[in-house]
C-alpha cells in the first residue's frame, strides 16, 4: 500500500488566500474545486473522501495535492496557451 498523498501545510497568506477565494465564489469551477482539495487536504481529510466531496477521481485528487506541494499556490492559475486546438489540427489534413 502507498503512503498516503498529503498537502503540506498551509502559510497564513496562502491560508486566507485559499479561505477568500472559497468564500468570494470563484467563477472558474476547476479553480474553485482545486481550492477545495488543497484546504481539505491541508487540514487531515483523506483522498477518498476528497474525491467524494469534489465529485472526482481519486488520482485526480491526488495529482492536484502533489501539484501544489510541488508549485504552491501557482498550480491555481490556469495555463491554457494559444493553438489551433485538437479539433482543428485534425481536420487540417483533410
Amino acid at each position: 500500500m502507498s503512503t498516503p498523498v498529503r498537502a503540506r501545510r498551509l502559510t497564513e497568506d496562502e491560508g486566507q488566500y485559499l479561505l477568500r477565494l472559497v468564500r468570494c465564489g470563484v467563477h472558474d469551477s476547476v479553480r474553485y474545486r482545486h481550492t477545495l482539495i488543497i484546504m481539505a487536504s491541508s487540514a487531515g481529510t483523506r483522498v477518498s473522501v476528497i474525491a467524494r466531496l469534489v465529485a472526482a477521481d481519486e488520482d485526480t485528487v491526488r495529482s492536484v495535492i502533489h501539484a501544489f506541494n510541488d508549485q504552491g499556490l501557482a498550480m491555481l492559475a490556469p495555463r491554457w496557451g494559444p493553438g489551433p486546438g485538437p479539433l482543428r489540427s485534425l481536420m487540417a489534413g483533410v
